[in-house]
């Protein structure tokens, strides 16, 4: 998984995806962190070729869209390597 980094976001504390599998870990800075599965791998382009992007915009319009899934939920977040 690759994290995006240097983006600020009142929403979302970091946000891990993997273009090949489709999947996006989302770490909200509520401490709950979801991993969403069938994320359109066409928006994960986006957001790994726009450093502008909002993650909290991306989220909304692609992690909790009709499409995605959640896979799992935890309360804490769990060890990305």
């Amino acid at each position: 998984m690759q994290r995006i980094q240097s983006r600020t976001s009142d929403a979302c504390t970091a946000v891990y995806v993997s273009l090949l599998k489709g999947t996006a870990l989302v770490v909200f800075s509520n401490g709950g962190t979801y991993h969403y599965r069938n994320v359109s791998r066409r928006a994960i382009a986006n957001l790994l070729l726009n450093p502008n992007m909002s993650l909290g915009f991306w989220v909304n319009n692609n992690c909790l869209a009709e499409r995605a899934s959640v896979g799992q939920r935890w309360n804490a977040a769990p060890c990305v390597g």
